[in-house]
């Protein structure tokens, strides 16, 4: 029979179960909901007009984070382990500026605590939590790491030959006053933003320039394949299900063992994952 403390940790962190997706539903919809809250509080005229009632929903949604921080706290066992981890991070983040905007009273204070509310946007970086295949993604683009580096190194090649090329052509007459201006110019033409800042005004130039717009269309579909490839590697799915022991995400559903801290895992609640 489970107790309660292993239920709470069902509801708060298997995603699979029927109460764990109604929680993180909920949940949801208070993140966005705050994030709602801090985006009006920022408008000067509907801060004059409805400032209480905005303050007011500011601090019920803080007790619900506040309730959930300590919540998850409370069924994990090791507390101090996942209050370090990132999500722990953001969640304290999430509750803190509003207590500590208690303590800055006055006006001299209010640049502080305008400062410190703009944390509350870490709340946004919690939606990360509803997202399953978040781990698959991760796991990809860490794979891919050393093809993508000498994919950058390579790039960052080319903008310092082009740009000083461009520098060498068009000249301070242009607006290429100097070669980092040269590599500005060249990394908006490559990305294919085209600000219009800045342009060859000779023919040379412009052949150069036609030449790198050409080059930055091929460009851009590398790193796409470079993580596509090690996405479609990455054949097992993995679940929302969390290590009772140091709140590690993420481990198959026929895991025994934690894959961080090697603690056993307890039986699997949620249904099977999809086959391969």
């Amino acid at each position: 029979m489970p107790t309660l403390r292993q239920k709470i940790r069902t509801i708060i962190f298997e995603a699979e179960t029927p109460a764990g997706r109604g929680f993180d539903i909920a949940l949801l919809f208070s993140i966005l909901g705050s994030v709602l809250v801090v985006s009006l509080e920022s408008v000067a005229s509907i801060r004059e007009h409805a400032g209480p009632v905005l303050i007011a929903f500011e601090w019920f949604f803080t007790a619900i984070f506040t309730v959930e921080y300590l919540l998850r706290l409370y069924c994990i066992e090791q507390p101090v382990r996942y209050a370090r981890s990132f999500f722990g991070i953001v969640d304290l983040l999430a509750i803190l500026p509003t207590y500590l905007s208690v303590l800055f009273p006055g006006a001299q204070g209010l640049t502080v605590i305008r400062v410190l509310r703009l944390l509350r946007v870490f709340r946004v970086l919690k939606l990360a939590r509803f997202l399953g295949e978040a781990n698959v993604l991760t796991q990809a683009l860490h794979s891919s790491r050393h093809k993508i580096i000498v994919f950058l190194g390579t790039l960052s090649c080319i903008v310092v030959i082009m740009g000083s090329a461009m520098y060498l052509i068009e000249g301070p007459g242009s607006g290429f006053t100097s070669i980092p201006r040269g590599m500005y110019w060249a990394i908006v033409t490559m990305t294919t933003v085209g600000y219009g800042d800045i342009a060859p005004q000779s023919v040379p130039g412009q052949g150069l320039a036609s030449i790198l717009m050409i080059m930055g269309y091929a460009i851009i579909a590398v790193p796409t394949g470079i993580v596509s490839a090690e996405l479609i590697q990455a054949v097992r799915q993995p679940t929302t299900r969390v290590c009772p022991t140091c709140a590690s995400e993420g481990h198959a559903w026929d895991a025994r063992y934690c894959k961080d801290c090697s603690a056993e895992m307890p039986e699997w609640s949620g249904p099977p994952a999809p086959p391969a």
